[in-house]
């Protein structure tokens, strides 16, 4: 035998002439190793023991890898442990450790059957050799199995939502074996308000959302990912440009004032959600009603967002991960394309002949290009297609640290995403983002296993930077230029540059000169500008146990944030109405800071079958540190220099091209109390009542301080006796209810005072000398209160079949009253409107959430899906109209007001020409008239001139005429109904997932043309399709006729869409191949593929039928003129964790 070692050999010739050993050897061995080889194990054990250890080179691996810990145990023991997936045993001989090969354990077959405490069969349950590389068995329809193994083996039984069960198989050919259920599943954890409690003995409506789910969607923030996973939130993206924000509502819109949610992060309340990276969350928490989010009373009206970043945990050796990905991006245009240069001359003609108007000699103004139109040589400029940056990048990588031990716990984390945009080239869109997260507390005392003093802190860091395109209202638009844009004019001269005005002269070009190069104007206003932000929130805490169940903590929470901005537009002249004759700088500055301190005492005792839970706290809140500055000037000295873009670079100041602004911020402050007590008989009978007092200083003495109470119970009917007969089948059932207020202060300070402003040029005696002059800003309102909501829900959480089946519900009903809005005035006061509380409003629903999880052997699959419906009414305005009118010119120039807030309708609701389709025939002409215009054409929108092909206008007050008095609704931007869907399959280390989100009963106004205002501007291809034709072409669209003609100028149905979709957001396939490579010095590494937004199901004929966008009014959504559309994309990713 040829052993290892030349010392071996030594030994054994000096214990051959030596009656004792050199050196005493130790039976008993301590050892912590991580990821070792086994050859490095043999090195440590023979320092450590004293024994050598002898073997074939052959025999062993000793690069296998391996990790023990043993404490004072058996070196045989140890040694046997480790070489065991060898096959391989030791023994002592003298002062050595002899490795031989493992005799084979005899093998039989064992049957038995898997069945629940009651006797009842569980069919799919699985069958498992523990060690055994995967072997294993699946129960059948009655629970029966039969396997191959082992004497020396270890089978273990498992079940989802039931205690796994082992059993060391020895002689035994029989084994039956019973699963309990799982009760721990139930005891899930989630955060509330100042606090965890178990789940099952939640009283309120929460949604959790955990951070391996979220990280699961790739999506590039937190809100994102949340889309498909949680009922009664609606999240709708503003804009598919990258660095945009979303819309979120928590059952309803309740104000037309801020409808944001209240964002609680690590315990801090206002902080900023899309500053952290979803792979730095550890769970997210939706507090719904008034019961869970009223301890928060002040701004928790519109609902609260908790979130929980990753944390270290005690005794928990360093893991680092690492999360990657990479992906190609392309835009959701749905199929949405202008009209070629031949096809623009045909329609734009034809429009101008159905008015009776001479049509344009194209020959005569595109001379250089009208017979490669026409021939076919030129189709002309999509412009849209030439701004799509094809294969957009996307890609985010997140490094992550945690450890641990019984004295100190942290986590470390670091974050990178960038992502260009899909649309806006040559200034394409990019956004970017690093994010730095430390989680760490410290033990200060602890005694006898109990943290007495316990300091920590939670600190995360972000820098953004982001460019884009216009992505506002119909004059503000980029993607809408594309649209429009004349294909007949051409993107770039015979040199590449781009075609200009100095072209069109060179070449005749002598079409409509309110048009120039949209790719040009894109690039010169918009591809040299940049924002910059800088972020720090956190807080410190301390936390002290004096006696077992009391806790005190006293937390400082901060926020810091800084934004710079500068923008470029040199000059240019791109047609004879399109140009910038000053090269211009803009550079914005801004900062501002908060700071609040919350201190809270928790008492939790048991009382034999009583429970009990006491929080009592306060909180002070500050805000409005800080100022900003902007500044704007021109004649830049070093001209076309982006980098050299600052105000100290420009030359001169005048009153045409320079303009400076500064402002301190608007400050207010937040003193609050509250208190909660939580008490639970048993776990049966739930009871939780919460106050809390806030005081605004928005408000006057005697309004300042609002009080907001709520109560809820609940009753776990499973744990009374006279359920046990369900338990077969029924694993957990809760009723519950809930009543709650909550507050809302968030309007600008000093409303109650009639504060002053100051404004210039004023002239006075002296008409030749400009002053500052002094005016009344706000009419004062000392009798401003708070706005409050009132919140009723009744619901119920069931889990069925050994939890596998689970089912939430909950009904609610909403009621926020004396709406903070300003009033109307009359511009003869003189000074702006002062807040009042102006209205109520009631949104009333329903929630469902059902899911089933499941596992056969190693095949495991879950399937979760979430519905929900929301009826939105105002039921009072305090005015004398009982109206709050919104904007007018919104879907192009010349347009009247489309929407407003109303009694009796919902919020934001589209208002306008109801339709009943388009006048057939002669007949139907009659028809009409006689049922809407007294038989008399000349009562008609269109006059005497009707025809066949024109709007059927409804005369809704029956006046006999159609005028102003019949518009009313025709649309509601706000959805009836929403849906999620999860889906995930795993099997032996494959993974595969599916998301995807929709909403439904809602309308879309779109116009992508100033139809009226700019006659000549582009259409879509939908042009040739949609409009009527002849008798029986279409109900829907009129005649094809100039923008002018009364059947398109007017606000009415015709320019409102359904806006019903679902999109598969992301399906995702991956594997772990730690399963294949079990030696891998990883505990996990996963590779994936994914495909993210690549089908939306619609019939919508925009470009993307989630519209966030609302004319840039709060309340509003649901306003398509161009929107930026998402985008799809292959991402290719990774997950490491070492």
């Amino acid at each position: 035998m040829q052993y290892k070692k030349l010392s071996v050999l030594l030994a054994f010739l000096v214990m051959s002439v030596a009656s004792l050993p050199l050196y005493a050897q130790n039976r008993k061995v301590s050892v912590s190793l991580t990821d070792v080889s086994v050859k490095e194990f043999f090195t440590n054990l023979e320092k450590q023991s004293g024994y050598t250890f002898a073997y074939k080179n052959a025999q062993v691996d000793l690069t296998s890898v391996v990790s023990v810990k043993a404490d004072n145990e058996d070196v045989v023991a140890v040694v046997n442990r480790v070489l065991k997936p060898q096959n391989l045993v030791s023994s002592i001989d003298g002062t050595w450790i002899v490795i031989s090969a493992a005799q084979q354990a005899k093998k039989h077959v064992v049957k038995g059957r898997i069945t629940s405490p009651a006797g009842d069969p569980l069919p799919g349950a699985g069958v498992i050799v523990r060690n055994g590389g995967g072997r294993g068995q699946v129960a059948d329809a009655d629970g029966r199995y039969e396997i191959e193994v082992s004497d020396d083996e270890v089978l273990v039984f498992d079940f989802l939502g039931c205690i796994p069960v082992e059993v060391k198989v020895g002689n035994q050919a029989v084994i039956n074996v019973s699963l309990r259920e799982d009760a721990e599943l139930l005891d899930e954890v989630v955060v509330m308000g100042y606090g965890t409690q178990r789940k099952k003995l939640i009283t309120g409506s929460t949604v959790n959302v955990t951070g391996e789910k979220l990280a699961a969607v790739n999506s590039l923030d937190a809100l994102g990912a949340l889309q498909s996973q949680a009922a009664g939130v609606n999240i709708t993206s503003n804009s598919g440009q990258p660095g945009e924000s979303y819309k979120v509502t928590i059952r309803g819109m309740g104000t037309i004032g801020s409808t944001e949610p209240l964002y609680v992060i690590d315990g801090v309340p206002g902080g900023s959600i899309t500053s952290l990276s979803p792979n730095d969350i550890e769970s997210i928490d939706v507090l719904k009603d008034a019961a869970s989010s009223a301890i928060y009373g002040a701004r928790a009206a519109n609902g609260v967002i908790l979130v929980t970043t990753k944390k270290g945990s005690a005794d928990s050796k360093l893991s680092v991960s690492y999360e990657g990905y990479y992906g190609i991006q392309n835009p959701n245009t749905n199929g949405v394309t202008p009209l070629d240069a031949k096809q623009y001359m045909e329609i734009i003609n034809k429009s101008y002949e159905t008015a009776g108007q001479t049509p344009y000699d194209f020959k005569s103004l595109i001379p250089n290009h009208y017979d490669d139109i026409m021939n076919g040589k030129w189709k002309g400029t999509n412009w849209l297609k030439e701004s799509i940056n094809k294969n957009a990048p996307i890609q985010n990588h997140s490094v992550n640290m945690t450890g641990g031990s019984d004295k100190s716990r942290f986590s470390l984390g670091f974050s990178y995403f960038g992502q260009e945009g899909t649309l806006g080239y040559p200034a394409t869109p990019q956004y970017e983002r690093y994010t730095v997260r430390l989680n760490s507390d410290y033990s200060v005392w602890k005694k006898n296993g109990r943290d007495i003093i316990v300091f920590g802190e939670n600190i995360t860091a972000t820098v953004t930077g982001k460019s884009g395109v216009a992505i506002g209202n119909n004059y503000y638009n980029s993607i809408r230029d594309l649209l429009v844009a004349p294909p007949i004019l051409p993107a770039y001269d015979k040199n590449g540059d781009f075609y200009e005005y100095a072209d069109m002269k060179e070449e005749e070009w002598d079409f409509n000169q309110d048009y120039a190069n949209p790719l040009a104007e894109i690039y010169y206003d918009h591809g040299n500008n940049r924002s910059k932000g800088h972020r720090i929130s956190g807080n410190f805490y301390l936390q002290i146990m004096p006696i077992k169940d009391i806790t005190i903590r006293s937390s400082v929470g901060v926020h810091f944030s800084h934004s710079d901005y500068r923008r470029y537009v040199p000059t240019y002249s791109l047609s004879g109405n399109s140009s910038n004759n000053t090269d211009d700088v803009t550079q914005n500055q801004s900062y501002s800071a908060k700071w609040s301190w919350e201190n809270t005492v928790n008492y939790k005792k048991s009382f034999g079958d009583h429970n009990l839970d006491v929080l009592v706290g306060q909180s002070l809140e500050k805000w409005g540190y800080g100022n900003s500055v902007n500044v704007k000037n021109s004649n830049s000295i070093f001209p076309g220099s982006f980098d050299h873009a600052y105000i100290n670079n420009t030359q001169g100041m005048d009153v045409a091209n320079t303009s400076i602004g500064g402002s301190p911020n608007g400050q207010g402050a937040l003193s609050s109390f509250f208190g909660r007590v939580n008490y639970n008989y048993k776990e049966k009978y739930l009871f939780s009542a919460v106050m809390r007092a806030d005081g605004s200083s928005n408000f006057a003495r005697g309004h300042r301080w609002g009080y907001f109470p709520s109560v809820s119970a609940g009753w776990v009917m499973t744990n009374e006796d006279f359920m046990a007969p369900a338990k077969n089948w029924l694993s957990f059932l809760k009723l519950r209810a809930s009543w709650g207020q909550n507050g809302n202060c968030n309007i600008s300070a000093f409303q109650y005072l009639a504060t002053i402003a100051f404004n210039a040029p004023y002239y006075f005696e002296d008409k030749s000398v400009e002053n500052t002059g002094a005016y009344p800003d706000i009419m004062p309102n000392e009798n401003l209160k708070w706005e409050t909501s009132e919140q009723l829900d009744f619901g119920i959480d069931a889990r069925f079949f050994r939890s596998r089946l689970g089912v939430s519900f909950d009904w609610y009903n909403k009621v926020t009253r004396d709406w903070l809005v300003r009033a109307p005035t009359l511009l003869i006061y003189g000074s702006g409107a002062p807040y009042i509380n102006g209205g109520d409003i009631r949104n009333r629903g329903y929630e469902f959430l059902v899911s089933w999880n499941d596992n056969v052997g190693d095949f495991s699959y879950g399937i979760s899906a979430t519905f929900s419906h929301n009826d939105n009414l105002v039921t009072k305005i305090a005015n004398s109209e009982g109206i709050i009118h919104g904007g007018d010119n919104v879907i192009a120039q010349n347009t009247d007001e489309l929407y407003r807030v109303e009694v009796g309708y919902p919020i934001g609701y589209f208002w306008g020409y109801d339709v009943a389709g388009i006048i057939q025939n002669e007949a139907d002409i009659q028809k009409y008239i006689d049922a809407n215009c007294n038989g008399d054409a000349a009562n008609s929108l269109q006059g005497s001139s009707l025809q066949p092909g024109d709007v059927m206008y409804v005369d809704t007050n029956k006046d006999g005429k159609i005028n102003e008095e019949d518009k009313t609704m025709i649309g509601n931007p706000n959805p009836d109904y929403n849906l999620g869907l999860s889906i995930n399959l795993a099997y032996k280390g494959f993974d595969l997932s599916l998301n995807g989100y929709g909403a439904f009963g809602q309308q879309i106004a779109k116009s992508y043309r100033h139809f009226s205002s700019k006659p000549d501007e582009n259409y879509t291809t939908d042009v040739y399709t949609k409009y009527w034709t002849g008798e029986g072409s279409t109900n829907r669209y009129p005649r094809f006729c100039h923008g002018k003609d009364a059947n398109m100028s007017e606000v009415s149905k015709i320019w409102i869409e359904n806006g019903d979709y679902f999109k598969i957001s992301n399906i995702t396939f991956g594997y772990d191949f730690k399963k294949l490579f079990k030696n891998m010095p990883l505990t996990r590494c996963r590779l994936y593929v994914s495909a993210q937004n690549m089908f939306t199901f619609t019939k919508y004929t925009g470009m993307d039928p989630e519209i966030g966008y609302g004319d840039g009014t709060g309340w509003m959504s649901g306003v398509d003129v161009g929107n930026y559309p998402s985008s799809n994309a292959w991402i290719f990713g990774v997950n490491l964790t070492f």
